[in-house]
């Protein structure tokens, strides 16, 4: 599958292993995730924030290849970590899953909605034709 998205990072801006400045997607179908937890199919919250995060993002990917999409497609990534987790923490259980994909990223110190979850992540992705 041919990947649709193109990343854009200006030279003046400072250039990251772990994402881009800006992606550009086509005119076309989108796929919008919802934010996803790091719950298994029974609806289990897995304990502490590496597993967590590395479930939410096998979530995110189940619902991308559910609509004949890719991670290599995806335009923009939000994740939602509790404040009183440590981001780089979260950021290295990424590496499991994601890999070395770059994409848009915003990191948001906020409450999930769960109360008893550490991190929630939605993606926006471009859908093949």
């Amino acid at each position: 599958m041919t990947d649709l998205v193109t990343q854009v990072d200006p030279p003046g801006l400072f250039s990251s292993p772990a994402f881009a400045q800006g992606m550009i997607a086509p005119a076309g179908r989108m796929l919008y995730v919802g934010g996803q937890n790091g719950t298994t199919s029974t609806g289990e919250l897995l304990t502490g924030l590496g597993p967590q995060t590395e479930q939410a993002l096998k979530n995110v990917m189940a619902v991308l290849a559910e609509a004949g999409t890719t991670p290599e497609n995806v335009v923009k990534l939000t994740i939602y970590l509790d404040p009183s987790v440590d981001p780089h923490e979260a950021y290295a259980a990424t590496g499991a899953v994601w890999g070395e994909r770059r994409t848009a990223v915003t990191v948001l110190a906020v409450a999930p909605a769960r109360g008893d979850a550490l991190v929630e992540i939605d993606a926006i992705a471009a859908i093949p034709s």
